[in-house]
């Protein structure tokens, strides 16, 4: 993504779809996206969506360092560093605190893979970080977020919230949007009873799809 006055718009309209969908109150997400130079276009910490402008977002290196901005970025930057830091095929990047994606963080297990839907956009089963760590530990935070990551497209941190990736920021959108119906359906499940879950052959065969064949077969 370059860094230019739409990109910046896209991502504080971003902000403003989740409250809309219904993921977040308040100011309690934040957004980041990759930039063509390396850095990372990043949400500033308390301000208002609906207040919020294109000069208010903040650039970052990868070691988190600010490289414009007179606004403190968001206070979980370290999650969205490391996160790109780690995976170099996600461009954008979007943490929530989606009701259903919550109730399945304050469980003690990964949410497993139970939709042609999470074959394709999530990519596997929507991991657990290893442990709770208060949100104002800032750094500690983004290493145990790290620490948790497998190739899927979304994580749940431990008795806080989801957060979810894309190539892009639409791409990351839907994600959000998967991941918070994912766990309302797990956790229905959970409470009928049981669940089928789909074997990793056709979860692989599913992602394989969506990024090399969806649209083209």
């Amino acid at each position: 993504m370059r860094d230019t006055t739409e990109a910046r718009r896209e991502i504080i309209q971003t902000c403003l779809w989740m409250r809309e969908q219904g993921l977040v109150y308040g100011t309690r997400g934040n957004v980041s996206a990759r930039l063509d130079d390396g850095n990372i276009l990043i949400t500033p910490s308390k301000v208002p969506y609906e207040e919020m402008r294109p000069e208010d977002l903040v650039v970052l290196t990868p070691d988190g360092s600010t490289v414009s901005g007179t606004r403190l970025s968001t206070s979980e930057r370290e999650l969205h560093r490391g996160i790109l830091n780690a995976r170099k095929d996600v461009g954008a990047i979007i943490h929530t605190h989606s009701p259903f994606a919550m109730a399945a963080a304050a469980r003690n297990e990964d949410v497993p893979v139970i939709s042609e839907e999470m074959c394709q956009l999530i990519g596997g089963p929507i991991p657990l970080t290893k442990a709770f760590v208060p949100s104002h530990e800032h750094v500690k935070l983004g290493r145990m977020t790290v620490d948790s990551l497998t190739p899927a497209n979304a994580l749940l941190i431990r008795n806080h919230g989801p957060i979810c990736f894309g190539r892009t920021l639409a791409e990351a959108r839907v994600c959000c949007q998967i991941v918070e119906k994912s766990c309302l359906i797990y956790l229905q499940l959970l409470a009928s009873g049981g669940l089928q879950t789909i074997a990793d052959e056709y979860v692989a065969a599913g992602r394989d799809y969506y990024l090399n064949g969806y649209g083209k077969t």
